[in-house]
């Protein structure tokens, strides 16, 4: 019989989307408080960089250990795992921009509705992109994921299906 915690790594992996889901929702929620005059820019830039880790290293894990354990096992899901590894690229380049743009919010001369605008803009990209990434992603991949049996994965979970219970 098959260990039962492998045979929920396909919904163990939505879980961890929805997790980062409500996390990016929230982050949108700091740039509007922000804009606002709510959020300080410290507090937004310590919440920005614990998301954009907590999504960079979701997408290692799956990189470096879910995808080619699926490519070993799935041969067929070859062109899918190449289109999920173009996005984790493109996202990342939307983590370097809004990690920047969130950088260069000065909290010593006040609010630029201009600037935190454009860091509005990048969350809302970074929004619909992953949206869109993690949906095709669910839709492709978590059957199969459901049913890899990896003995290295009995001794406990990759890095792309963990999450802490917050990322502020």
């Amino acid at each position: 019989m098959r260990d039962a915690r492998l045979a929920a790594f396909g919904d163990q992996l939505i879980g961890v989307h929805d997790w980062l889901r409500g996390e990016l929702a929230s982050l949108g929620d700091e740039v509007d408080a922000y804009l606002d005059g709510g959020t300080r820019p410290r507090d937004l830039r310590a919440h920005c960089l614990a998301f954009c880790t907590a999504l960079e290293r979701h997408h290692t894990g799956e990189d470096d250990g879910a995808f080619p354990a699926l490519a070993a096992r799935h041969p067929e899901l070859a062109p899918v795992l190449d289109k999920l590894r173009e996005d984790h690229r493109l996202v990342a380049d939307i983590l370097r921009r809004l990690r920047e743009l969130v950088d260069g919010l000065d909290p010593e001369t006040g609010r630029d509705p201009r600037e935190a605008r454009r860091v509005r803009g990048e969350v809302d990209g970074l929004t619909a992109i992953v949206e869109s990434h993690f949906g095709y992603e669910e839709r492709s991949i978590a059957k199969a994921l459901n049913a890899l049996d990896v003995a290295e994965w009995k001794q406990g979970r990759p890095p792309a299906f963990l999450r802490t219970d917050r990322v502020e």
